[in-house]
């Protein structure tokens, strides 16, 4: 994240505290709106969404007794055109 921060800063001539406020508010928005189940779309760049996960049975590594593993949500990306095009 510092060194995001950095870039903001010498891209936008931002100070740096000011510029570390933009990146944390931008992923503080980020984050509240994947909490509400929404999906954060930044055209040309991707999507960022929350996939819920089904609970499911697992092993435990030591004993190789079975282990429930409840069901969660976790965050996940999809490139954008615009990104995948940048790349290749």
């Amino acid at each position: 994240k510092n060194e995001l921060v950095e870039v903001v800063s010498e891209r936008t001539g931002l100070a740096k505290s000011d510029s570390a406020r933009a990146v944390e508010a931008v992923l503080g928005a980020i984050t509240e709106t994947l909490r509400k189940g929404e999906q954060v779309a930044l055209s040309g760049f991707g999507t960022f969404v929350a996939k819920t996960r089904a609970a499911r049975t697992g092993r435990n590594p030591r004993t190789g007794e079975p282990v429930a593993i409840p069901a969660s949500r976790a965050p996940a990306f999809k490139a954008g055109k615009g990104l995948k095009d940048a790349l290749n």
